[in-house]
């Protein structure tokens, strides 16, 4: 077949995962001693430990700690290819993925694309938002909250000075919740030290959602005690409240109320990222395909889905099982298992989710919890909380060496309350440029 991209065949049905999230490297790792070829097909080389990207953005961690290549991971699995690639469409009648560097032959096809940022159609916001789903936007979120306060020096104008000091975060969930908390921490104990010039009381903080709780899908009192910490951290949280239209400087509620800041972080919403190719009944509300209990696409009894991208909907979850690492991992080693099944010839098992909790912290020492454990349900909030946030999410690391660096990183700042990472290094945002006259310095 012409255009076929260069991979060897090693004469084995060849799994091919489009994506290397949580999901699909953990279906690669466990497919391991299975009598398959497979090939992992990403448009990044590494593997992005997403919960952690908050940190990577307020300065606390350095981008080479929450990624792991993938070559590095899978190095001694004899039967893993990797290719670098954006795949372009599935053509299922020829069983090949059209791809940027050719053509990939497949026998079992895996999406594991994972979610996209969702604005729900708004251009103006999507251009001129910071969102918060990759690697790229971490850095350039701190690139830019540090240039902010670099202009901020310059300006004598006070409504140009707090649109620069101001943040607005739209979303109330682990993302936003922990963004502001983060944010918070830094207002109070590293900004005053960096830039003595500035009044750091201007500095305002805003928390905007839509309903009338943080943290949807947590416990009552996992919200009642994020909404608390917050508003002891001086954040101000603005509930039942929608942005309608932000163009780079002004935010405008759905209150009427309007916020100005040059900073806009969208964590509000996240969708499927389907791949052109299959037919348009695959896809259910939200851009995630409809898979059976099997994890096979509607149709295609060799294509499955997996991760943010799936959704198995069952009576107890008629929106799909949550947009999780803790999901898409567990459907990734059951596939391994079901793809051995369909080779033996042996039935396949149906996804059962085996929901663990949530967990998301506020801040130092600040956090919560929901734990389900021994068929009970655990909740916990405060110190207790935040050891265990900061335990789960450094066992979760991939690398040895990401968890060394990590929890080094974090000794360091709780007792230095310091945030050593603070350098603009690449592109930040200016969605509209700073108008004021500035005052050039006597030297």
């Amino acid at each position: 077949m012409e255009g076929l991209a260069k991979i060897e065949d090693l004469g084995k049905p060849r799994v091919v995962i489009v994506g290397g999230g949580f999901g699909g490297l953990e279906l690669a790792k466990a497919l391991r001693h299975a009598p398959v070829q497979v090939v992992l097909i990403d448009k990044q080389n590494y593997h992005c430990f997403q919960p952690l990207l908050y940190q990577v953005a307020t300065a606390g961690l350095e981008a080479d700690t929450v990624v792991s290549p993938f070559r590095k991971i899978l190095d001694e699995q004899p039967n893993f290819f990797f290719r670098l690639a954006e795949v372009q469409r599935i053509d299922a009648g020829r069983q090949v993925v059209e791809t940027s560097i050719g053509l990939v032959r497949y026998d079992y096809l895996v999406v594991a694309t994972g979610a996209t940022t969702n604005y729900f159609g708004d251009q103006q916001m999507e251009r001129n938002a910071i969102a918060m789903k990759s690697v790229e936007d971490a850095i350039e979120l701190r690139n830019t909250v540090l240039s902010n306060f670099e202009k901020a020096l310059q300006l004598g104008d006070e409504e140009q000075l707090n649109s620069l000091l101001d943040f607005v975060i739209v979303g109330g969930g682990p993302t936003g919740v922990e963004l502001a908390g983060a944010l918070s921490e830094l207002r109070r104990h590293v900004f005053p030290r960096d830039y003595r010039e500035l009044d750091f009381k201007q500095m305002d903080i805003h928390l905007i959602q839509s309903g009338d709780l943080l943290l949807k899908g947590m416990s009552a009192e996992a919200s009642a005690a994020a909404l608390k910490y917050l508003e002891d951290f001086g954040v101000q949280v603005h509930l039942n409240k929608r942005v309608k239209s932000y163009d780079g400087y002004t935010v405008t509620l759905s209150t009427g109320e309007t916020l100005i800041t040059r900073t806009l972080i969208w964590a509000a919403g996240v969708a499927g990222a389907p791949l052109p190719g299959l037919p348009p009944e695959c896809l259910r509300k939200g851009g995630r395909y409809a898979v059976d209990e099997y994890n096979r696409v509607q149709g295609f009894p060799n294509i499955f889905a997996i991760g943010d991208i799936a959704a198995i909907v069952s009576p107890e979850n008629p929106e799909g099982h949550p947009m999780l690492a803790q999901p898409a991992m567990q459907q990734g080693r059951l596939l391994a298992q079901n793809l051995e099944n369909l080779l033996a010839g042996r039935p396949l098992q149906p996804f059962r989710y085996d929901d663990k909790g949530t967990m998301a912290t506020i801040g130092r020492n600040h956090a919560v919890a929901d734990i389900k454990l021994g068929g009970k349900d655990w909740r916990t909030q405060g110190l207790l909380a935040w050891l265990m946030w900061m335990f789960v999410h450094l066992m979760s690391l991939i690398s040895f060496r990401n968890r060394l660096v990590v929890l080094m990183n974090w000794t360091w700042s709780y007792f230095t309350f310091d945030k050593g990472r603070r350098y603009i290094i690449g592109r930040t945002r200016e969605p509209v440029p700073v108008e004021a006259t500035t005052e050039k310095a006597i030297v």
